[in-house]
């Protein structure tokens, strides 16, 4: 039997070959890097059950138009006459409605609940890996009335779909975070969410797949795909053809670049996001998401990450400094006694997050192909959905029904 080969070493692609290795499937990674340093190393870590509305919302439109006027906003389109931006915009732009987002939720919650579930599961099965899980949930920080309503209306209909939200007034905020002042006129609080080290996570899931027999082939380009009918035989690298009996596609941001390869669409753009660690001192304890910036805070100990921004920049990987300055300036804006320092250069992660124009990942076969799946398009949320894409992924591989229903995932759902 020839082996499933996996196409994209992040953090997606190797929670797939987890659980297909458990069901004894023979497995090969290749990725166009070295593996070392990407996408799902580098972000804030966060499990996110609370995240139940699509990017493509109401509001979304007149929020990044007003945003495209300051390079530090959190949500950028970089514009450029480019075909494939503009067919991506206008998806987004049908997509961001009430019905959408009414469709999106059930979807949304059910696959981060699964995920949740699954990490729980992880954290028994490999009692010796410090993965730095945090169960405290996730504290939404706003300082503006009209945030404000925003959370709480989203509060309110969190309950409504049986998910916990506590309102807390900056007296509560005080109490969870005594070591420093905190400016804000009040949060929301999901209990049931949680953050990770994502570096921790995948340096020791990829030793895991390694000891188990998984095969890594790093810096190896694809440069296209043999068929046969409705079927996939190899994978034509730099390096020559790889022949497989299944393929997954969980190239991140360059996951379209390969469905074109294969014939079929899946409108993707890379949504560059940025972040840098510093000393927690003050010691800030509680992970959070501070409103007005989207600037997302995950502690760990004596050091503590500063995440955010949106850039849809294509493939573009060259670091905006004027981006970064916009997640910088807003750590004193909220926390006025932490000791920030703004970054050297190489201090600075950067990553293209995977993003679909409807805030929907793709989960399943590919159209038209029948070995071949895709798990991509989790936006700012691939490590969050990871376990669950992974297991979803298997369950189709090995012919099983999947555990939750996956419909608002398909991937020809733009063919």
């Amino acid at each position: 039997m020839k082996p499933t080969i996996i196409i994209g070493g992040g953090i997606v692609g190797l929670f797939t070959a987890y659980y297909l290795q458990q069901q004894g499937v023979e497995v090969i990674i290749i990725d166009k890097s070295d593996l070392k340093s990407n996408t799902s190393t580098g972000n804030a870590g966060m499990i996110v059950p609370s995240h139940i509305i699509p990017l493509a919302a109401p509001g979304m439109i007149s929020k990044g138009i007003s945003w495209m006027f300051s390079s530090k906003s959190p949500f950028y389109i970089h514009p450029r006459l480019d075909r494939k931006l503009l067919e991506w915009s206008w998806l987004f732009y049908k997509a961001a409605n009430a019905k959408h987002v009414e469709k999106s939720i059930p979807f949304l919650k059910n696959i981060s609940l699964l995920s949740k579930s699954l990490y729980q599961d992880f954290k028994l099965a490999h009692v010796d890996a410090d993965l730095e899980l945090a169960e405290k949930g996730l504290m939404m920080l706003y300082q503006t009335p009209e945030v404000e309503k925003e959370e709480i209306e989203f509060a309110h209909l969190a309950r409504k779909h049986g998910l916990e939200a506590e309102i807390l007034s900056p007296s509560d905020i005080e109490k969870i975070e005594p070591n420093l002042e905190v400016n804000a006129r009040g949060a929301v609080l999901f209990p049931g969410d949680a953050h990770l080290s994502p570096a921790a996570l995948y340096s020791f899931l990829k030793k895991h797949l390694v000891a188990k027999g998984v095969a890594f082939k790093p810096n190896l380009q694809v440069r296209g795909f043999e068929k046969t009918g409705g079927k996939v035989t190899s994978v034509i690298t730099d390096e020559g053809a790889l022949e497989g009996s299944q393929f997954v596609l969980c190239g991140g941001a360059w996951t379209g670049e390969l469905a074109g390869m294969l014939g079929f669409r899946l409108p993707m753009m890379g949504g560059k996001g940025y972040s840098f660690i510093q000393e927690n001192r003050p010691e800030i304890k509680q992970a959070a998401i501070l409103t007005e910036t989207k600037v997302a805070v995950s502690p760990y100990g004596s050091q503590i990450r500063f995440g955010g921004t949106m850039e849809i920049a294509g493939l573009n990987e060259n670091i905006n400094l004027n981006r970064v300055r916009g997640i910088f300036e807003s750590i004193n804006s909220y926390y006025p006694d932490f000791k920030s320092k703004f970054p050297e250069t190489e201090q600075i992660w950067k990553g293209l997050r995977p993003c679909s124009p409807d805030g929907l990942p793709y989960i399943g076969l590919a159209p038209g192909l029948e070995n071949v799946l895709v798990g991509s398009g989790h936006g700012m949320m691939g490590i969050s959905m990871a376990p669950a894409t992974g297991k979803l992924l298997t369950q189709i591989h090995q012919k099983e029904a999947t555990g939750i229903l996956i419909d608002a995932f398909g991937v020809g759902r733009y063919e």
